[in-house]
């Protein structure tokens, strides 16, 4: 996704959105960046594509599987590959 944010366009007042909610989700499909959506200049609300939300939900995931690893292994919680091999009926 790209992350260069153009406030000109990603950033929406509130009721923008409700007038035109089709034209804000055709801009976020299209230009893939997240529209933040403000109310009285503070930022209320975030919209995405559903592409965009899922591919980050996996790699949020995926990091802290990462995480989870390697304090696993910085606590001692380790297998070696020929246990994990036995395991799953390998070896």
């Amino acid at each position: 996704m790209p992350s260069d944010v153009k406030y000109s366009e990603d950033v929406i007042p509130l009721t923008d959105f409700k007038i035109h909610p089709g034209r804000v989700v055709r801009q976020v499909d299209k230009n893939r960046r997240p529209v933040l959506l403000t109310s009285r200049g503070r930022g209320v609300a975030v919209v995405q594509s559903l592409r965009e939300f899922e591919e980050k939900a996996e790699e949020h995931e995926f990091l802290r599987a990462v995480v989870q690893g390697l304090m696993d292994i910085e606590e001692g919680r380790e297998t070696g590959l020929d246990d994990v091999k036995k395991r799953l009926g390998l070896a």
